[in-house]
C-alpha cells in the first residue's frame, strides 16, 4: 500500500461515519497529514452541515502547518456555494500544498470545477487514488447523478424450498430474529422504503425502524387503483409516506431527492423491478424453513454476482449486485 492509499484509506473510513445522515449529499471524508503525520480529520456529518474539509481543517491545532500539507479528500472538493460556502475555496484560502482526490464529482456544479480551482491557485492535484473503493462507498449518490435514478436494493427472505408466504398472502414469519435486525439496520442507512399493494394489505406492515437505532425511511406505498384503507399502519402519520401509481416514475423521488430505495415486497413488485433490470443489489435471507406450498420468491435475473454470503445464525445471508 502507498503513502497516499494508507491516507485515503483512513479518510474512506471516516466517509462512512456520515452513513444513514448526509443524503442526498455524497459520504466525504478528509484527512491533513504534515510530515506523514495525520494533524486533521473530518467527515460529512449531517445533511446541510459542515462538509468534510471544514470538518479537517476545523481540527488541526496549528493551522500554519497547512501550507506544508497535504489534504487527502474522498470526492472532488465543491467548488459552488450550496447549504455551506465552497470547501475548493476553504483548501485554497489556506494555501494546502497539495490535495489527493479519490473519486471526482459528477454533480454539474462541481464537475471537475473543484479541481481546477485548486490548480489555478497553484496547489498540486492527485486524483483517482482508491477510486473503486471511492465508488462503491458513494454508489448511491453516483447512480442517483449518472443513471437519474435512486439506488435499487431488492430484498425479500424465502424458504428453503423457495417460498416468501403462504397462500393467499398468509403472513408466515421465514427469517430469524437477527436477520430481522439486519434488515432494520438496512432501513437506517436508506432513504425510502417500498412495498407494493398486496403486502401493504395483508402484511399490515409499519415499515419503520425498531430493532435499530437510526432515521426512520420514507414510506413509498404502491396503490395503483387506490383501494388501500387509510387504517393501515403505513398511514398512521408517524412517518413520511408516499402513495405510487407507477413505481418506475423516478420524477417523483428526484423531487423528495430519494438518493435510495430498499423494495421490501411483495413478489409482484420485486419482479417489476427485475424485469426493467432497473436494481442494483438483491438481499435475500434463505431460511431452512419449508412451505411446501404458497408465494414462490422472485426469480433471480442472470445479470448478477454474488458480492457476499454469510450465516446468521441458521438463515444465509446472501448479497447480489448487477452485472450491467
Amino acid at each position: 500500500m502507498t503513502t497516499d492509499e494508507k491516507y485515503m484509506t483512513r479518510a474512506l473510513q471516516l466517509a462512512e461515519i456520515g452513513r444513514g445522515n448526509v443524503s442526498p449529499n455524497p459520504m466525504v471524508g478528509c484527512v491533513i497529514v504534515h510530515n506523514d503525520s495525520i494533524i486533521g480529520e473530518g467527515w460529512h456529518r449531517k445533511y446541510g452541515d459542515w462538509h468534510a474539509e471544514v470538518n479537517a481543517v476545523n481540527s488541526v491545532a496549528d493551522k500554519s502547518l497547512l501550507t506544508e500539507s497535504t489534504a487527502y479528500v474522498t470526492l472532488e472538493p465543491c467548488s459552488h456555494f450550496g447549504k455551506t460556502p465552497p470547501c475548493a475555496d476553504l483548501l485554497v484560502k489556506h494555501q494546502l500544498k497539495k490535495v489527493v482526490i479519490c473519486n471526482y464529482d459528477p454533480f454539474p456544479l462541481v464537475a471537475g470545477k473543484g479541481i481546477q480551482k485548486l490548480k489555478d491557485a497553484g496547489i498540486e492535484v492527485v486524483t483517482g487514488i482508491l477510486e473503486e473503493k471511492g465508488r462503491e462507498l458513494n454508489a448511491r449518490f453516483f447512480t442517483l447523478v449518472e443513471k437519474k435514478r435512486p439506488y435499487i436494493i431488492l430484498k425479500w427472505a424465502e424458504t428453503i424450498d423457495g417460498f416468501i408466504a403462504g397462500e393467499n398472502f398468509e403472513q408466515v414469519k421465514i427469517s430469524n430474529a437477527l436477520s430481522h435486525k439486519y434488515s432494520h439496520k438496512w432501513r437506517s442507512e436508506e432513504d425510502a422504503i417500498m412495498v407494493g399493494t398486496n403486502t401493504a394489505l395483508y402484511d399490515n406492515p409499519r415499515l419503520n425502524v425498531r430493532e435499530w437505532s437510526g432515521r426512520n425511511p420514507i414510506r413509498l406505498i404502491v396503490d395503483k387503483n387506490q383501494r388501500l384503507p387509510q387504517s393501515l399502519h403505513v398511514f398512521d402519520g408517524s412517518v413520511k409516506t408516499i402513495t405510487l401509481t407507477d413505481p418506475l416514475d423516478w420524477e417523483v423521488y428526484e423531487q423528495e431527492k430519494i438518493q435510495s430505495i430498499i423494495v421490501e415486497g411483495g413478489a409482484k413488485l420485486i419482479a417489476s423491478f427485475i424485469e426493467a433490470n432497473c436494481f442494483d443489489e438483491i438481499r435475500v435471507f434463505r431460511s431452512p424453513k419449508q412451505l411446501k406450498k404458497g408465494i414462490l420468491a422472485p426469480i433471480l435475473p442472470k445479470n448478477i454476482s454474488i458480492v457476499s454470503r454469510q450465516f446468521l445464525n441458521e438463515d444465509e445471508l446472501i448479497i447480489y449486485k448487477s452485472d450491467k
